[in-house]
């Protein structure tokens, strides 16, 4: 199941040192003719529940933020750098890309024009936003869609693209991940494993990883996917294309519809779903399925007592 993993790729500044591309301090702004990192007073306070709440953030920290293109991890990486312009407590961050190879699979000219395209609009914005990027390149897309995994391709791509992340942050000294993980992907992946694992779970808004050392944190869990998209929509930045061949296909897409249908019919569905995540929520459950042993034992103890009754009423 493992990748072969290419060189890393530093794209304007350096991780190390956390200089952005214009050699200023990872705190400054990449170009001055851009304005730097602003968020509302709304974003600000629920970026700061968070961190503050799960206690995500310390001094000192390295935090290497995981940026797809997509609107979610860029609002991330944005919303982070804006918050530690004015935050007491001083922390190093950086942007980091998985490649996953889709487009190098299917190797034309178009999907390597597209590639081209959509590198250079992840890397313009991670400029704006004024620190250093980080880029591994993977085959992770001919790994996980290849003839062994044709079952379950999506978790197969998320777990390696986890891995390549997390060894990305290990090999250049950063001790903290941060994943874009919205409040609506705690619902559905919630309801998902309900569904499709029979398991009641969800992640959790921090993580330690005890192998790697790495403590993953999830600043968004405060937010919804559609104010995300407005605001990202307000500053200007258009995610590239999925070349993800399971877009808008996968359970995660049948549950998160799953979802806004019930939602139209009872606008409280959304909200007891996230009140339910919490583990005050559960009330009562039944116990663990009983196993073969605890089954004979259950059995022998009830049919022992029968027996012991019936002799008790011969003699009687």
């Amino acid at each position: 199941m493992g990748t072969e993993m290419t060189t890393s790729t530093i794209v304007g500044g350096n991780a190390d040192s956390g200089t952005n591309a214009d050699g200023n301090a990872g705190r400054g702004v990449a170009c001055a003719a851009v304005p730097p990192p602003e968020l509302s007073r709304s974003h600000t306070r629920r970026i700061w529940r968070a961190l503050v709440e799960f206690q995500m953030v310390a001094d000192g920290d390295r935090i290497l933020v995981g940026f797809s293109g997509g609107k979610d991890s860029a609002f991330l990486l944005y919303a982070l750098a804006a918050v530690r312009r004015y935050s007491r407590v001083r922390f190093d961050l950086a942007a980091a890309t998985v490649d996953q190879g889709f487009d190098s699979a299917t190797d034309t000219d178009g999907d390597s024009e597209r590639a081209a395209e959509a590198s250079e609009r992840m890397a313009a914005f991670v400029r704006r936003v004024g620190v250093p990027y980080l880029v591994k390149h993977t085959n992770i897309a001919q790994v996980a869609f290849g003839p062994n995994h044709k079952e379950n391709p999506c978790a197969i791509c998320s777990h390696l693209r986890r891995g390549a992340l997390n060894t990305l942050a290990r090999e250049n000294g950063f001790n903290k991940v941060a994943l874009a993980h919205h409040r609506d992907d705690v619902v559905e992946t919630f309801l998902m494993s309900i569904l499709y694992s029979g398991q009641i779970q969800t992640f959790r808004p921090v993580t330690y990883l005890d192998r790697t050392g790495l403590t993953v944190v999830r600043p968004l869990v405060y937010f919804r996917e559609r104010e995300i998209a407005g605001v990202m929509r307000r500053i200007g930045y258009e995610p590239p294309p999925s070349s993800c061949p399971m877009q808008g296909s996968s359970y995660r897409a049948k549950v998160k519809d799953l979802i806004r249908s019930l939602s139209r019919e009872n606008p409280m569905v959304y909200h007891n779903l996230f009140k339910a995540v919490h583990a005050d929520a559960i009330r009562e459950l039944w116990p663990p399925v009983a196993t073969d042993q605890e089954m004979r034992e259950r059995h022998r103890l009830l049919f022992a007592k029968v027996s012991r009754d019936n002799e008790g009423h011969e003699r009687r």
